[in-house]
């Protein structure tokens, strides 16, 4: 499954990695050279989301497991936002949120939960382990930078829902 949902018109193989958000030049002015840091096992949608961020200014770091995203975010001081993939094998996205929240030095930074197999009760389940918010795959891209963006300017809240990243 693709990470990004709006696979650019006539792509075929790839086009992931060719969805496109609304031209929004405050929102890309107000993630242009902030640092986010990507968790997920997955290259292609590290690739994905990486190119797609990038393309709106932001810096992305990455780390393609738990423990891996933990060292990644001691080493990243700048860092001020992570997306955590869910499904990862041996520590998971929630566990990995968790030992995080755990070290004082993160406990106000925006995590927003990713999944790509969204079950009944998943999404309490990452509130509950200390992600700030938590959006399904594949990912509207428009939706999610609108996350991004309202996490980084300090006002957000778990309230993004999936009807939100239909519009």
């Amino acid at each position: 499954m693709p990470v990004l949902a709006q696979p650019a018109e006539g792509a075929g193989a790839g086009a992931e990695e060719s969805a496109e958000a609304a031209d929004d030049p405050a929102r890309d002015a107000a993630l242009a050279g902030r640092e986010v840091l990507i968790v997920d096992d997955d290259i292609r949608n590290v690739f994905a989301l990486t190119s797609a961020l990038e393309a709106h200014g932001l810096k992305v770091h990455y780390a393609d497991n738990g423990h891996a995203g933990i060292e990644k975010l001691e080493a990243n001081e700048n860092v001020e936002l992570v997306l955590m993939d869910i499904m990862m094998p041996e520590l998971d996205g929630n566990a990995t949120t968790r030992a995080i929240r755990e070290m004082p030095q993160f406990a106000d930074l925006p995590i927003i939960s990713l999944t790509a197999k969204a079950m009944q009760g998943d999404r309490e389940r990452s509130l509950k382990a200390g992600a700030s918010d938590y959006v399904t795959k594949p990912v509207n891209l428009d939706h999610l930078l609108n996350v991004i963006r309202r996490w980084l300017d300090g006002g957000g809240s778990p309230q993004s829902t999936d009807k939100e990243q239909e519009q």
